[in-house]
């Protein structure tokens, strides 16, 4: 490395770094940005010509050469009671922080918003290069809002009736894999409490419910909560059935907040878990592995899933995507004690 000492007072550029790296600006920008690939001994050689200069980017000078704010923006229209609560934001948090770890490899800011009644308000105050969308219902208000002004999209789960960019999750392999667990365990007879919201993974998770439930000749009960109201929703829904002596072995119940219910009401009303009824959840999240007993649930792989789609998200923003899904490892079950009979 050239030893380029610079005048008091004078702050660094990216030229200085250049010259005492024996290099062009340009790759200084592709090691900074990480945007072009950089062999190792050269990015060694930048990163000690940075130290030594102290150089510090302007990101202001850069915001007004590209028009990029290197800041993207994570939503979800899961209203609170879904979203918060004892797992503090779990789903959407645990999204949130592995997109934030993949936008830092790439100097770019992300910043969750959380539920939010006028997503309007949110454009007043925030700039943004690009967005993750995280499960949006039907006719999702967010969603239609980042189209009309025109902000680059990925969506995590496949928007209904939306023509946009998302990660595949596939929502009929967990149905599937959730209820051909109960099975296996000797169910026979399960509700579904689900969210009556239009969101995708509750329309796939009722469609592969009554299909399995017509196969196995099982009356289909389905019990649609509405998720604003989701874990008290979910213990009224299950207290009813037991009112109406409605008799059932298990109950699946997909939103982990709904679960939390779920386990609540049947634990006033004297129903052993798994002794007399079963559990089971889709996501993996704090409230399933803290419940008494814990949760069976799926590992959805979303730390994967959030990293890939913060990378779609920045092929979209610097314009080279193609508009092909993109897959992820399948979700895994993880099977505890609310379904394992010894």
């Amino acid at each position: 490395m050239t030893d380029l000492p610079l005048p008091p007072g004078k702050r660094a550029t990216v030229i200085d770094v250049a010259q005492a790296a024996g290099v062009s600006p340009g790759t200084v920008s592709n090691a900074i940005s990480g945007k072009r690939h950089v062999d190792e001994t050269t990015r060694k050689r930048i990163e000690a010509a940075i130290r030594a200069l102290d150089y510090r980017p302007n990101h202001a000078a850069r915001r007004m050469r590209t028009g990029q704010t290197n800041t993207i923006a994570i939503f979800s229209s899961m209203p609170t009671a879904v979203a918060a609560g004892p797992s503090k934001l779990g789903f959407l948090m645990e999204i949130a922080a592995s997109a934030a770890v993949a936008a830092l490899a790439r100097n770019t800011a992300l910043i969750l918003v959380p539920p939010i009644e006028t997503p309007t308000e949110t454009f007043r105050t925030l700039a943004m290069d690009g967005a993750i969308v995280v499960e949006p219902e039907a006719d999702d208000p967010v969603l239609a809002l980042l189209d009309r002004v025109g902000v680059p999209t990925v969506c995590i789960g496949k928007p209904a009736g939306v023509e946009t960019a998302y990660v595949d999750l596939d929502y009929a392999l967990m149905a599937r894999t959730l209820i051909d667990h109960l099975l296996a365990t000797g169910a026979r007879a399960f509700p579904l409490i689900v969210g009556a919201s239009t969101r995708p993974s509750n329309l796939v998770f009722k469609e592969v419910y009554h299909e399995r439930a017509a196969r196995i000749g099982m009356q289909a009960t389905v019990v649609e909560v509405p998720e604003d109201r989701a874990e008290d929703g979910a213990a009224e829904a299950v207290s009813g059935l037991i009112e109406q002596a409605q008799s059932f072995d298990a109950v699946l119940v997909p939103t982990d907040a709904m679960a939390t219910g779920v386990m609540r009401a049947l634990r006033l009303n004297g129903l052993a878990v798994p002794g007399q009824v079963r559990v089971v959840t889709r996501y993996d999240g704090v409230r399933a592995r803290t419940e008494t007993p814990p949760l069976t649930a799926m590992n959805l792989q979303l730390d994967t899933v959030a990293t890939l789609a913060t990378q779609k998200l920045a092929e979209i923003i610097e314009d080279r995507s193609n508009d092909l899904p993109v897959t992820v490892p399948a979700p895994t079950l993880v099977v505890r004690g609310s379904s394992h009979i010894p």
